[in-house]
């Protein structure tokens, strides 16, 4: 009897995947300190504004997960929601147990992450919406679109209640990866969100992953084309809001695919309108942690589109321990975004990266990737998650005093051991 072929052991391989990664979502602890908070008071808990100091933080969220009991499961909606969830980083804490736990050398005890049920705040009209073509442009319900007004002033008063006790005035927006739940990726979102110093409005956007089994990850991948069009809705409304000084996105795994297929769109559409995309969404940094996308499709979808001058700065973690990209590399037979390497790359591409100064490369080395699977070292690692918050705290380049990296060649830098 003949052995599973390469291709049938690679599904079989990202199912048992998909159900490690899905249950590391419960009983979760506190993510590792960042070698950054490794000294004694080194948490700026001093810049932490005054309404955040607390062991519970409030997100403020959007989904299109379908309701599922007090939660959201893995089932599509055709309308989406915004809503707050809270959750306390360990319990019973105080803000000052929180911060001793957040810094030094080593924890004395395991700090447990405790989510809430969420509270939804709005939910917009189900899509599409009902439309008439009047001389021959496309006019919405009336009603309709009274309806969606309604629920954009709503958010839009949340966000500004949120982001005046914030400071700066900015948003963090978080869009998880393949086999996440809604609990899970709220609770990535809040980590290191409490790491990042509490800068800014912690915003999570969750789609309908985490279907599970053996066809999940197809699942997954087709929820994922499903919610695009709600983050380019929710993307636009955030935009719309000029109390927003900056836009950071930190995408995971299958969410850089949602992310920037979702940007891509409004680059484009904003372009074709003769305006500039990087005035009109105001984003600072676009952060692609292990991203699972394929090589050539990213030449092709974002490279040739000229991607990357919309944004203010890209950044891409890799690395090659990542044991689910691996998996999906054997799958889909085509090298992932998240394993790149400088070799990788055709001299045609070199030539891009060469003139392209704000488009970054960073490795994690295996040793220091921080989980056994090696896909969520954004937050696994310590070193990784140093160098995210330095990043999106003082957005420093690469190479920099505040970020030594070591360089390798064009835009391709590495983490090493203590960074930093």
């Amino acid at each position: 009897m003949r052995g599973p072929t390469p291709r049938h052991g690679a599904i079989a391989g990202l199912g048992l995947l998909s159900a490690l990664v899905l249950g590391c979502a419960s009983g979760r602890t506190l993510m590792p300190t960042p070698n950054l908070y490794r000294g004694a008071d080194s948490y700026p808990a001093a810049q932490v504004p005054e309404a955040h100091r607390s062991h519970e933080i409030d997100l403020l969220y959007v989904t299109d997960r379908a309701p599922d009991g007090d939660g959201y499961g893995a089932e599509r909606s055709s309308s989406t929601a915004f809503g707050s969830v809270q959750l306390e980083l360990g319990s019973p804490a105080s803000w000052d147990e929180l911060v001793r736990a957040s810094q030094g050398p080593r924890r004395s005890e395991r700090v447990g992450v405790r989510i809430r049920t969420p509270t939804e705040l709005g939910r917009f009209p189900p899509t599409p919406r009902p439309f008439k073509v009047v001389d021959g442009q496309p006019v919405e319900d009336p009603e309709v679109d009274a309806a969606k007004r309604r629920v954009e002033a709503q958010f839009g008063h949340e966000l500004r209640r949120r982001l005046a006790a914030a400071d700066p005035a900015e948003v963090v927006l978080y869009v998880h990866g393949f086999n996440n739940s809604f609990d899970a990726a709220a609770t990535s979102h809040a980590e290191v969100w409490h790491f990042l110093g509490r800068r800014g409005v912690p915003v999570l956007y969750s789609w309908p992953a985490a279907r599970g089994g053996l066809t999940g990850y197809f699942v997954d991948r087709e929820s994922g084309e499903f919610t695009v069009y709600h983050l380019k809705e929710t993307l636009r409304l955030i935009a719309s809001l000029p109390e927003v000084e900056r836009l950071h996105i930190l995408a995971h795994s299958r969410g850089t695919d949602v992310t920037t297929t979702a940007l891509r769109e409004l680059v484009i559409e904003s372009r074709a309108a003769g305006r500039n995309p990087r005035r009109d969404f105001r984003i600072a940094n676009l952060v692609l942690a292990a991203p699972d996308l394929d090589l050539d499709v990213v030449r092709q979808r974002l490279m040739a589109e000229k991607f990357g001058p919309a944004i203010g700065r890209i950044t891409i973690y890799t690395t090659q321990a990542d044991k689910a990209l691996n998996a999906s590399q054997r799958l889909m037979s085509g090298t992932r975004f998240g394993r790149l390497q400088a070799s990788d790359l055709g001299e045609r591409e070199r030539a891009i990266f060469r003139e392209v100064t704000n488009v970054n490369i960073i490795n994690v080395p295996n040793q220091i990737v921080g989980s056994f699977l090696g896909h969520s070292y954004f937050r696994t690692s310590p070193a990784a998650s140093s160098d995210l918050i330095l990043l999106l705290r003082g957005g420093a380049p690469p190479g920099s005093p505040e970020r030594p990296l070591r360089h390798h060649e064009l835009n391709f830098w590495e983490l090493e051991p203590g960074y930093p």
